[in-house]
């Protein structure tokens, strides 16, 4: 169970890198634009375009700054231990679907088995935080039973 564990941490690990690297060169790009910008003589079409590159700037920094706090919150939950108790960091095998309490990252594939990487802060996570082996909990009008937490 822990080497599963341990390959989901790795992906959601590479799935915050990319999403880091990706809004990082699209912030260079916006940056490059900028400084390409000449003030033209139509002062408002100079300007308007400004505000814009500034938005996007602002966006694709807001982006990398939020897979940084993802990412140091991956770097705090421990690999290394099995879990009876539904907390950050478990996997939890329903008799729906598997879940990884990590970060939203989607469908994971370790070992051709899909995990659902998914934030503990999600409407789902919540219903399943603090429970254990046995007990059940509805979501969307649709009941789950949880079969194993580790």
């Amino acid at each position: 169970m822990l080497p599963i564990k341990e390959q989901l941490h790795n992906l959601c690990l590479a799935y915050i890198d990319t999403r880091i690297a990706t809004a990082q060169e699209a912030l260079d790009m916006v940056n490059n634009s900028a400084n390409e910008e000449t003030k033209s003589s139509a002062g408002d079409k100079y300007e308007t375009t400004r505000e814009m590159i500034q938005q996007e700037i602002e966006k694709h920094s807001a982006a990398i700054n939020e897979a940084i706090k993802q990412k140091q919150l991956l770097q705090q939950i421990s690999t290394d231990k099995l879990h009876e108790i539904i907390q950050t960091g478990s996997v939890v095998i329903t008799d729906k679907n598997i879940f990884h309490i990590a970060i939203g990252a989607g469908a994971l594939m370790v070992q051709a088995v899909k995990y659902l990487a998914i934030s503990p802060s999600s409407p789902i996570a919540i219903q399943m935080i603090d429970k254990q082996s046995g007990d059940t909990f509805a979501f969307n009008n649709t009941t789950h039973l949880i079969k194993e937490v580790f």
